[in-house]
């Protein structure tokens, strides 16, 4: 038997190429993943790729875990799966383990510190506007009593009781929808 005909071998060489070029998740990968399984080594018909697709759809979990271990488990059973499994996976694993590793490493380098040293005052500075920028709109949207007032109570919020910002922002929205439609009667009020 050729390398090439042998089922391991193509299910571990397919599913390292999905794992190393699947960048994005798992729908990315689902298109590889097809031309694998159907076009290159006619593990499946098109219509039984997308029976399969539909029902890992359905299923909780990674798509392209779920799609490596049922070809696997398709050409070889268990020992297939887990093989197809782990050839998927082990590529972005360990590519995970390196970067953090250096990353880890050279965190306590002198460079990189300097490096973050350097960036951590031009983000400040970019927030810093970013927040200057919105709390001019809400000064010529509000007025600056009510805008500076909602400024504070923010800040309350936020500092003092420390309630998550996403209620805050879902209250402040709240709020909005109800003053734009006040001031959306005055003005229908006001020029009939």
């Amino acid at each position: 038997m050729n390398n090439k005909d042998n089922p391991y071998i193509q299910l571990t060489v397919a599913m390292c190429r999905t794992g190393i070029l699947g960048y994005g998740g798992g729908p990315s990968v689902i298109p590889l993943i097809r031309h694998d399984a159907v076009t290159r080594y006619g593990w499946l018909t098109d219509d039984e790729f997308g029976e399969t697709l539909a029902i890992a759809n359905a299923l909780p979990g990674p798509i392209a875990t779920k799609m490596a271990a049922y070809l696997g488990y398709k050409l070889k059973g268990v020992r297939g799966a887990i093989i197809s499994v782990l050839a998927h996976i082990l590529p972005s694993g360990i590519a995970m383990i390196a970067l953090l590793s250096a990353v880890n490493y050279l965190s306590g380098s002198k460079v990189v510190g300097g490096m973050i040293a350097a960036v951590s005052p031009v983000i400040a500075v970019m927030l810093g506007l970013m927040a200057y920028e919105f709390a001019q709109k809400a000064f010529k949207g509000l007025g600056k009593r009510i805008g500076a007032a909602f400024l504070l109570l923010a800040l309350v919020l936020l500092e003092v009781l420390h309630i998550h910002p996403a209620i805050v922002i879902v209250l402040f929205l709240g709020y909005g929808t109800v003053h734009y439609r006040i001031l959306a009667k005055k003005q229908k009020g006001g020029t009939a």
